[in-house]
């Protein structure tokens, strides 16, 4: 809108009294704006979009893990947004198809400085992330590729790990789900630099999201040229993978390898 209105930066800053840092921030996303700061710009621009003033709105609402006592804006409300989710799981189990024994046992590993009541929080948010892959109005569909290494590492024991890999096979049962497994026999693969999910809208409007969690943050990358490269790289790991024939059949053999009861 302001290079429609053949305004520069600081000639908006000036006539919004913002800094020019700050209505960098804002036109890249990267913080929010308040429904009035919208309506100002829009006057100041003679331009005028009912849906960019509704989806302020919706922006600055809370989201429904803010009473979970999450506050903070990360994987969690773009993912709620999301009508498809492309996981590489080369480390742990994909969330959406963690067990709750699972979870308890990853998250008492990674969440060690919190409290009992933020850990249960966790857990219960991550329960609920879960649901939508059974929700007859606003399902999520999930393609995981999942390293084969990520089944056969024991997470919370032999009986959580066992009973993990059961849900697996269930899961992959919903029409909303598929699941590939890359095996070990293909040696080093593309993937092997990071795992990184790819979010897809219900808008085709909205752009696709590249998200990359690390040590310590995370990553939301938007970039049309990233994504895409992320897009083709994941197709390709999915034409090395198993298919999901193959694959449900080498967790049972994993299951009955090296997680059969005693």
């Amino acid at each position: 809108m302001r290079l429609k209105a053949k305004m520069t930066l600081d000639d908006a800053c000036a006539a919004l009294d913002k800094t020019r840092s700050t209505l960098h921030r804002l036109e890249q996303g990267e913080t929010k704006a308040d429904i009035h700061l919208v309506r100002s710009m829009m006057d100041l621009y003679d331009q005028y979009d009912p849906d960019l003033v509704e989806q302020t709105r919706r922006a600055n609402k809370p989201g429904w893990w803010v009473a979970y006592g999450i506050q903070d804006l990360g994987y969690i409300d773009v993912e709620t947004e999301a009508s498809l989710v492309r996981e590489l799981a080369l480390v742990s189990i994909p969330g959406l198809l963690q067990t709750e024994e699972y979870m308890r046992a990853f998250f008492d590993v990674h969440h060690r400085q919190r409290s009992s009541f933020q850990f249960e929080n966790q857990v219960a948010v991550r329960l609920i992330r879960q649901l939508r892959l059974t929700d007859s109005e606003d399902p999520l569909e999930l393609v995981a590729l999942i390293d084969e290494a990520v089944l056969r590492k024991e997470v919370g024991g032999v009986d959580v790990m066992r009973r993990q890999l059961r849900h697996l096979l269930l899961a992959n049962m919903l029409p909303t789900v598929k699941l590939q497994v890359l095996p070990n026999h293909i040696g080093a693969h593309d993937g092997m630099m990071g795992a990184f999910t790819l979010l897809r809208f219900p808008e085709t409007k909205d752009p696709e999201v590249l998200y990359i969690e690390y040590a310590t943050g995370s990553l939301h990358i938007e970039d049309f040229g990233e994504v895409k490269e992320a897009k083709l790289k994941f197709e390709h790991l999915a034409s090395k993978a198993m298919d999901s024939e193959e694959s449900i059949a080498l967790i049972e053999r994993v299951l009955a390898e090296q997680y059969s009861p005693e």
